[in-house]
């Protein structure tokens, strides 16, 4: 769906899961959804690469950008994290290079940006000096030793995940399967993460749903967020390594 923000187009996903993938956990665990609560306060928002590099040649990046906005609010009255990753500048690596090519590459090593994290995201995003503002030095949010995310989130007490960003397929997804292998409970934004294509996007939401998280739009999640700020988000504690 296209819409027009001022001067600058914004287009949304067309998302969806196949009822079949529903049909199959519901089977399985009698339920469509793997997490139907959530504790607002055990809860972090987590944006990725949300910078001008890919927010500016992506129709689809700007579209997301009231969502984000939206979650981010929610999350932090109910006294949960809303944490902006952001790709860490430098010298691209020579295995980088033999993959993507040196021009491609460097074009990689530089799109954070420069200068105070803060001050990197797109422009139009509601971020706040309370918020973690973290560099990665991989595709993923969560891999060890890479990020420091995982640890600050651990100090927090965060249990659930709330992945947003770009790019759907590369570093959201990335960080959503590592996130689950860490423990976390992982909900994938379907209506708050990005991607070049209705396709690809897709294509990761099914692979998320089906083995590493739920996928729910933000109406949803905000939803949750409410319930459990009310004190109704009563579930299992997550279990560090798990």
């Amino acid at each position: 769906m296209d819409v027009e923000d001022g001067a600058q187009t914004v287009e949304l996903h067309d998302w969806y899961i196949d009822e079949r993938e529903y049909a199959r956990h519901e089977a399985r665990r009698g339920r469509r959804f793997a997490f139907t609560a959530l504790d607002a306060r055990r809860t972090a928002l987590v944006v990725i690469d949300m910078v001008p590099f890919h927010v500016s040649e992506s129709a689809y990046c700007r579209g997301i950008v009231l969502n984000i906005n939206d979650m981010a609010r929610a999350v932090r009255s109910a006294g949960g994290v809303v944490a902006w990753v952001l790709p860490a500048r430098g010298e691209p690596t020579a295995r980088v290079i033999e993959f993507f090519g040196p021009r491609i590459a460097e074009n990689y090593s530089s799109s954070g940006g420069s200068g105070p994290l803060p001050t990197r995201l797109w422009h139009e995003l509601d971020a706040r000096s309370r918020d973690l503002f973290v560099e990665k030095s991989a595709f993923s949010a969560f891999f060890p030793g890479r990020c420091e995310l995982p640890q600050l989130l651990d100090q927090q007490g965060i249990d659930t995940v709330l992945i947003t960003g770009t790019v759907t397929n590369v570093c959201c997804e990335s960080s959503a399967r590592d996130a689950s292998t860490l423990g976390f409970r992982v909900i994938m934004v379907a209506d708050a993460n990005a991607a070049p294509h209705d396709h690809v996007h897709n294509a990761t939401l099914r692979t998320i749903y089906r083995s590493f998280g739920d996928v729910r739009p933000a109406s949803d999640v905000l939803d949750m967020i409410v319930a459990g700020d009310a004190g109704d988000g009563r579930h299992s504690a997550r279990v560090v390594g798990a």
